[in-house]
C-alpha cells in the first residue's frame, strides 16, 4: 500500500515538489529557524480552526480529520457548514486562485463525500480582505487533472524526477538555502 498524501502538501507540491522533501529536513528544528512571515501568519490563522474556536455553532465542523481511500489522501478540513453544505478552505490572502488551492479543496471534498457528507459548494476564503471565492465542484476535466497530480505525487522520486520550477518561485521559497 502506498503511503497516504497529506492534503496540506498538495499545494506545496504544485508550488515545487522539492519543497515537500525539504520541509521534512526541517521538521526536527524549531519552526522559528526556517519559517518566514507568511508561514508564521498562516499558522496563527489556523489556530482557531485547530482548536475548534471558529464558531460554537454545532452546524460547523472545524479542523475535522478526513481521509479518502480512493485517492489515499488525508488531512483536516478548515470548515464544513452542515446547514449550507459548504466546504470552506481559508487562506491568509488570496491574490490568485492557484491549482494547488483548488486541488487541496478537491481532496477535502472527495474525502467528505466518501465519508458520507453532502457537499454542494466549495469556497476559498481570503482572511486579510474577507473575500470569499466560490470554486465550482470538480467536473470530469478537473477531476482528471486532480487525479494526475495525486498520481504524480505518489510516484515522485526526489533523486530521479525532473523538476522545472520558475526562478520567481525559487526566489520566494523558504527552502532556497537547502536547494541551491
Amino acid at each position: 500500500m502506498e503511503q497516504y498524501i497529506q492534503i496540506s502538501k498538495i499545494n506545496d507540491f504544485i508550488f515545487c515538489p522539492k519543497s515537500v522533501f525539504l520541509h521534512s529536513i526541517y521538521e526536527g528544528f524549531k519552526e522559528s529557524m526556517y519559517h518566514d512571515t507568511p508561514q508564521i501568519v498562516g499558522k496563527k490563522n489556523h489556530e482557531n480552526i485547530d482548536k475548534g474556536k471558529y464558531s460554537s455553532a454545532k452546524r460547523y465542523l472545524q479542523g475535522t480529520p478526513v481521509y479518502c481511500r480512493q485517492y489515499n489522501v488525508m488531512g483536516n478540513i478548515d470548515v464544513y457548514d452542515q446547514q449550507t453544505k459548504s466546504l470552506i478552505e481559508r487562506k491568509t490572502k488570496i491574490k490568485k486562485i492557484y491549482d494547488g488551492y483548488r486541488y487541496q479543496l478537491y481532496a477535502q471534498y472527495f474525502a467528505l463525500k466518501e465519508m458520507g457528507y453532502d457537499v454542494e459548494k466549495l469556497f476559498l476564503h481570503s482572511l486579510k480582505d474577507n473575500k470569499r471565492y466560490e470554486i465550482p465542484l470538480p467536473d470530469y476535466s478537473e477531476t482528471t487533472k486532480f487525479e494526475k497530480t495525486v498520481r504524480w505525487m505518489q510516484k515522485f522520486d526526489i533523486l530521479w524526477s525532473d523538476v522545472n520550477v520558475s526562478p520567481e518561485k525559487c526566489d520566494n521559497c523558504i527552502y532556497r538555502p537547502l536547494c541551491h
